[in-house]
């Protein structure tokens, strides 16, 4: 889960293997807890949790599983407290990296992350040390690979909505809202479209581009790691990460 584009975020969680997949679902069976366990089990009443189901269901969560862990969050008085715990630091070239993590051990935590960055020519700073390289932002996503939505109108339909922006790019929609505004955007949007994502995400200021492929290659490697442990739910960077072939 991580990049300035959420849409190169869902390609890559479409693309995954089983063990990929198996991976995202702990991952957002963690953040449906934790959703769980501050707002209770009824999304109608839990706009946090309604986010989460939405995440789950664009990344082809079984119902079963979802319903499954909400009744075993509501359920469980001890156990599964995960601590909500940012980490800030650099990458090759210093591209700024946001780290957000659900832990129940933040020692265990912080040296993975700590030995993520050292590993591949990074290294993690102090909190607030890149924060203020991006803005805090809603993003809202419609797929439309097959070219069935009228731009236009799905433009003025998420501006009615109130979103501040939409760009349209490789058959998809991605709606930019104050991230206060995203629930209120999305359930307006929701009457008409499919939505594919909708949550707050770090969006950075400026790109870096990276030219040697030494560098390249241990940004991606990085990234990788990062998101490969369960602990970190999402990696934001500015990084202006090509295609790859």
């Amino acid at each position: 889960m991580s990049g300035h584009s959420k849409w190169s975020t869902i390609k890559r969680k479409k693309g995954a293997n089983d063990a990929q997949r198996a991976k995202i679902f702990t991952k957002i069976a963690r953040e449906i807890i934790v959703a769980v366990k501050a707002g209770g089990p009824d999304p109608e009443n839990n706009a946090s949790l309604k986010n989460v189901i939405a995440k789950a269901h664009s990344n082809n969560m079984p119902n079963d599983n979802i319903n499954r862990t909400i009744k075993k969050a509501a359920q469980s008085g001890e156990g599964d407290n995960y601590e909500a715990i940012r980490y800030e630091g650099y990458g090759p070239a210093g591209v700024a990296v946001i780290v957000e993590t659900l832990t129940d051990n933040r020692n265990r935590t912080a040296a993975d992350v700590r030995a993520a960055f050292s590993k591949y020519g990074g290294n993690m700073g102090t909190t607030g040390c890149v924060s203020f390289m991006f803005d805090n932002k809603g993003i809202i996503v419609i797929e439309d690979e097959d070219g069935e939505l009228d731009e236009d109108e799905v433009t003025m339909d998420a501006l009615d909505a109130g979103a501040e922006d939409v760009s349209f790019e490789d058959g998809v929609y991605e709606i930019e809202t104050d991230p206060m505004e995203v629930d209120a955007v999305r359930d307006a949007l929701a009457e008409k479209y499919t939505i594919s994502s909708a949550e707050a995400s770090q969006i950075a200021q400026t790109l870096t581009t990276l030219t040697d492929e030494k560098q390249i290659a241990n940004m991606r490697k990085m990234l990788d790691t990062l998101e490969d442990n369960d602990d970190v739910q999402n990696v934001y960077h500015s990084w202006d990460e090509p295609d790859e072939d």
